[in-house]
């Protein structure tokens, strides 16, 4: 492969629809929510073989598993809408199958079977040397030369991303704060992390997966069953959370990941403002397909400028003055951030 990119940001920041714009580029090998799938524990230390590799690829994601089966599934969820033969309540969805598979083929179960052959098959080595070989034997199949991997709430994990793939290059896509946080505040995968750190604030744990059953058993009755396998989607889709808290949030992780992003070789990484995008994709997209090393193909940016909706911009203005006020504040302190001209 020519080169690898990872798009790193909050979410909420256009780049579903960036994934959808690269995926029609006849070069590009568009990842789509592949560090989403799989999560951090697929990038393992020391060598592994092909079975082990795959079993951290293909093992169900619990909690997207879990949020399927109780009725509150992400937008960004594929493979469900047009099921094969897994089931979140029986089999559980492979990880590559939820997100990345149905954007690549129309038949990801067939996709899925003749990796399975092949990756089960392979020596011992690095995770980053295990995923190249993922990377090439994808491009080779769909005659793509460049991979761009796109997740959206992907910044905390640029750190391991740059041990495991020292090469890389990085866009950070971002978006206006209020307007991001505002959209999370409305997205049930958001909705879910914001309740999941309210039960880590009340625990003192690090992660959920280190709560004990005592520390379970102390949650408010209001959180506690997010835990369950079985828990009402009123929970998560009609409980009020604060708007200013998921702009909190926004300042965060842009706060953190721009300093993670400060670390990588400028000539490894380069930014791409939604606003921008939207004011000229044109401009914006021959950019971004130089940096990945593809050609700005004039097909292509008629595609990328038909896909992209500008009705979504300017929400968190359409708020009532107080509500407003209090949201710019609290994404106040990732504005700046991003306002350094660091971003």
């Amino acid at each position: 492969m020519r080169t690898l990119t990872f798009v790193v940001g909050t979410g909420r920041s256009g780049s579903t629809a960036l994934s959808g714009i690269l995926n029609t580029h006849p070069d590009v090998l568009s990842l789509n929510e592949l560090l989403s799938s799989v999560q951090s524990r697929s990038f393992p230390d020391g060598l592994v073989d092909g079975a082990e590799l795959w079993r951290l690829l293909a093992d169900p994601n619990p909690l997207f598993d879990r949020m399927i089966r109780n009725g509150v599934p992400m937008p960004e969820f594929l493979y469900h809408r047009r099921p094969g033969r897994f089931s979140a309540e029986t089999t559980g969805i492979p990880a590559l199958s939820l997100m990345v598979l149905p954007h690549l083929t129309d038949d990801p179960d067939g996709l899925y079977d003749d990796l399975e052959k092949q990756v089960r098959t392979w020596p011992r080595r690095t995770a980053g040397d295990h995923y190249g070989a993922l990377f090439d034997l994808l491009g080779g199949r769909f005659g793509r030369t460049a991979v761009v991997e796109r997740s959206g709430y992907s910044l905390h994990r640029v750190p391991l991303l740059r041990t495991v793939f020292p090469h890389a290059r990085f866009v950070h896509l971002f978006r206006d704060g209020p307007d991001c946080a505002l959209s999370m505040s409305r997205h049930t995968g958001y909705r879910v992390i914001f309740l999941l750190r309210e039960i880590l604030a009340h625990s003192g744990a690090e992660r959920v997966e280190d709560l004990s059953e005592e520390q379970v058993r102390a949650l408010p009755p209001e959180l506690s069953p997010l835990l369950s396998d079985r828990f009402d989607p009123a929970l998560v889709l009609e409980r009020a959370l604060p708007t200013e808290g998921f702009g909190a949030l926004w300042s965060e992780l842009v706060a953190q990941g721009v300093a993670h992003l400060d670390e990588v070789p400028a000539a490894q990484r380069t930014t791409l403002s939604y606003e921008n995008l939207l004011d000229d994709p044109r401009a914006e997209l021959t950019r971004l397909a130089e940096f990945i090393e593809v050609e700005p193909l004039p097909q292509w940016l008629d595609t990328g400028v038909e896909r992209l909706d500008c009705s979504r911009r300017g929400a968190a203005a359409r708020l009532p003055a107080a509500q407003r006020t209090s949201l710019e504040k609290a994404c106040a302190p990732g504005t700046r951030v991003l306002a350094d001209g660091r971003a």
